[in-house]
């Protein structure tokens, strides 16, 4: 018999998370999640070269150093690990490299300076990936 938890299981496993609970943390912000799970990784941006750390400190030098050359950069996840991507890996994933929420959480997925604009940035990522305008 299909149940609302069973439902609930698929709808996360779709976006990219293990199960329900795990994307409410990530969701949510919860910074004890350490699995932010795979939505953030698309598979059109499967062409794109992109620079991967299983390390935070070394992605943020990474962004930090690549950000004072001047290149827009942002700093994403895929489950445990981080990467470093240009606006053209933003605009595959269906969000928009120039909104201000990229400003506010300082192009930094991982450790956002606001909470608050990685969560309308999350939202726009579901929308983008259910294909809502």
């Amino acid at each position: 018999r299909m149940r609302r938890k069973h439902c609930l299981a698929v709808v996360a496993r779709e976006h990219g998370f293990t199960t329900w609970e795990q994307a409410q943390r990530v969701l949510r912000g919860d910074t004890r999640e350490r699995d932010f799970g795979t939505l953030m990784y698309g598979t059109k941006a499967m062409g794109t070269l992109n620079v991967w750390f299983a390390d935070y400190a070394e992605a943020r030098a990474h962004l930090d150093e690549a950000r004072r050359g001047g290149a827009p950069r942002y700093l994403l996840t895929y489950r445990t690990q981080f990467f470093v991507v240009d606006r053209y890996f933003v605009e595959t994933l269906g969000l928009d490299p120039d909104d201000a929420d990229w400003e506010a959480i300082d192009g930094d997925w991982a450790r956002p300076r606001d909470p608050i604009a990685r969560q309308r940035l999350y939202l726009k990522r579901l929308d983008a990936v259910r294909g809502t305008p």
